[in-house]
This record gives structure tokens, sequence and C-alpha cells, in this order.
């Protein structure tokens, strides 16, 4: 499993209209998001900088991005939010949403749960 974290700007514009949208995403986005091997996402939003999170389970990141890309639902769901958001000053070239570098992880296992006394 791959942690993704990423960031983007949102346009303060259209702030309102995002969260509307995201309030029911579409079920034909969340099906292919499903299909290609990814859990446990959420977007989160402060200051118009929205930050995404991702768990990735498959074993061929690229692929399983070409197949959400491929995906028409997909394609005209990001014809609407692409233009509400602004890519970061660094962001690399050919990327909307910037990846972000994990710097720290904790996990705590059965040795460091607490115990009721």
């Amino acid at each position: 499993m791959r942690r993704i974290a990423q960031i983007i700007q949102l346009r303060p514009e259209d702030e309102a209209e995002y969260i509307r949208y995201h309030q029911q995403v579409w079920p034909a986005v969340l099906a292919t998001i499903a299909r290609c091997n990814i859990k446990n996402y959420s977007i989160f939003l402060r200051n118009g900088l929205l930050f995404g999170y991702f768990e990735y389970h498959g074993t061929d990141y690229e692929a399983d991005m070409r197949l959400m890309a491929a995906c028409p639902e997909t394609q005209r769901w990001w014809s609407i939010m692409d233009p509400m958001q602004q890519r970061m000053p660094d962001a690399q070239p050919g990327d909307k949403w910037s990846e972000m570098r994990e710097v720290f992880h904790f996990d705590p296992g059965p040795a460091e749960q607490p115990q009721d006394r």
C-alpha cells in the first residue's frame, strides 16, 4: 500500500460550488476511483488550499491512473473541477495536483495501543 498526499489551490470564487459538487460525487467517478485501487480518499480545504490524501492498493499506479483518465465520466468531472483549481507555482510540468513527500508516519501496533486499566 502506498500513501499519497497532494495539494492544489482552489479559486476563491469557486469554493462553494466545489464543496457542493463534492457533497454528491457522481457514482461513476467513485466506481472508477475504486476500480483504480484507491481507498481511504479524502480532500481537505483550508484557506484556499486543497489537500488530498488516498491510499493506493494496486501494483501499477501509472496504469491505474491511465485507466482513470480514460473514463468518460471522470473526464467530464475533471472538465468541471479543473477550472476551479489553480496549479501550485512549483508544480511539475503536466501535473495538476502536486504530490507531497511523506516525512513522518505513525501507525501504532498492538504494543503501542493504550491499555484499559
